[in-house]
């Protein structure tokens, strides 16, 4: 009540405009701002900036304030700026805000102000778009400012304009945002008696005001998982442990969350993955895969139980592990015992037929640790499968090709040509595949070496 009667002192000084000595309302005020409200939307559209590197934009809104005669702040959290209005009538004090950062989003319409920005995020280039709507935000408030600054001795109170950088999110490593402006003293000198936003929606018509009881925007809590594999050869996937699997399992088990687990009888919630990122190379499967998302909700109370259910669906997620081999942590922890993958681990996955040109370690061409062939059936169909073995080393490797004699014998020519080219996957020298078979001949027929 406290509030609304507030937002009433506020509208009523604007009213009271209308009978003011000048013989201008408001609505005139209003109506002679918007040009100037739409000039700057569209600059600042077209000049989009990512968080914590609002620059342009800051300097846009301090020239402007200071044009209005208003006592300005910049620096406030790296950009953010306050501009402090005050009426010529005592009156209550509140604070109005607008943000200010733009998305790593890359514009694709065909309009004079467009955006062609292009800026760095999460250490890759990208489009810049202000896909959220702060540019609305931030001309939408200076426009206000324009327009309080013109009746400022009807107006009772004070006003403070608030324009908030890194609203988005600080990037990884730095601080910023609401937390830090609170945390440098925002509010030190001014106090408000309530603040106020407004957020543009593309789901209304233009013109239209939309008001509903209780929140209007959810609460927004991300989180962070890795789950931890190990790396191998997109061909051998059985030497390693594909986190991508154990990744996508989690996945889908997460979106029960909400549909099984939360009461969404009187408010909404949203759980959504918005980052998947593994691997380099479409043929090599990676140590590790990253998943970022966001939980938003309405009801304070879904939010602990938002994340209570991460905790019971990690009984999920080590079956999935257990099931594929993978370890998953929030926050990109390692998880205790899991071994990551050396540069040398890594260096040793490698195309097929390379032979033993990238081998690492002690392994050589002799086959002092060498892999093995195991040919099973399954559903009449022959696969190939390598595990390594460790043989004793002979002067001719006969005994290690011997050792292996029963699993090529009577399997035919086809048999033979799959084991020499699985001996070139595994990495081992021509010399050495021959050994292993006895000679290319009688491995190729199939036979028993000699």
């Amino acid at each position: 009540m406290r509030h609304a009667l507030l937002a009433l002192s506020l509208a009523t000084a604007i009213a009271s405009a209308h009978a003011s000595e000048h013989g201008v309302d408001a609505a005139q005020r209003i109506q002679g701002a918007l040009p100037q409200v739409t000039a700057w939307r569209r600059e600042i559209h077209q000049h989009p900036e990512l968080s914590n590197r609002e620059t342009r934009t800051a300097a846009l809104v301090a020239a402007q304030l200071k044009k209005l005669g208003l006592e300005v702040r910049t620096g406030i959290a790296h950009t953010g700026v306050v501009g402090i209005l005050k009426g010529g009538q005592p009156g209550p004090k509140l604070a109005i805000r607008a943000d200010m950062d733009a998305l790593p989003v890359t514009e694709e319409v065909d309009l004079p102000f467009a955006s062609k920005a292009q800026g760095e995020y999460r250490g890759k280039s990208t489009g810049v778009m202000h896909a959220c709507g702060h540019d609305t935000h931030t001309a939408m408030l200076l426009g206000l400012a324009t327009v309080l600054a013109g009746m400022r001795q009807e107006l009772s109170g004070e006003v403070m304009f608030l324009f908030q950088p890194a609203e988005e999110g600080a990037p990884a490593g730095e601080q910023g945002g609401a937390p830090l402006m609170l945390q440098e003293g925002v509010f030190r000198d001014f106090a408000p008696d309530a603040m106020f936003a407004m957020h543009v929606i593309s789901t209304l018509n233009a013109g239209t005001v939309a008001v509903r009881p209780g929140p209007a925007l959810s609460g927004a809590d991300g989180f962070k998982l890795v789950v931890h594999g190990r790396q191998t050869h997109g061909a051998m996937p059985w030497h390693g442990v594909d986190p991508i699997v154990t990744a996508a399992q989690i996945v889908t088990q997460a979106q029960t969350i909400v549909s099984r687990r939360l009461d969404i009888g009187t408010l909404p919630a949203v759980l959504s993955f918005g980052i998947v990122e593994g691997g380099a190379r479409h043929n090599i499967v990676p140590d590790k895969v990253e998943l970022q998302g966001t939980l938003r909700t309405f009801d304070p109370a879904h939010a602990p139980a938002g994340h209570r259910r991460p905790a019971r669906h990690r009984r999920a997620r080590r079956r999935g592990e257990r099931r594929h081999g993978g370890g998953a942590d929030p926050d990109g922890r390692q998880r205790p015992g899991h071994r990551q993958r050396s540069d040398a681990d890594r260096a040793g996955a490698r195309e097929p037929g390379q032979g033993d040109r990238r081998r690492t370690g002690a392994r050589s061409a002799a086959g002092d640790a060498f892999r093995g062939f195991r040919l099973l059936r399954q559903g009449g169909a022959q696969r190939l499968f390598l595990r390594r073995r460790h043989a004793r080393r002979t002067g001719s490797g006969q005994g290690a090709g011997q050792s292996f004699a029963p699993l090529l014998r009577g399997r035919g020519r086809a048999a033979g040509r799959h084991a020499l080219h699985a001996a070139g996957d595994a990495g081992l020298s021509a010399a050495a595949g021959q050994r292993l078979c006895g000679d290319r001949h009688a491995a190729v027929r199939g036979l028993r070496p000699r």
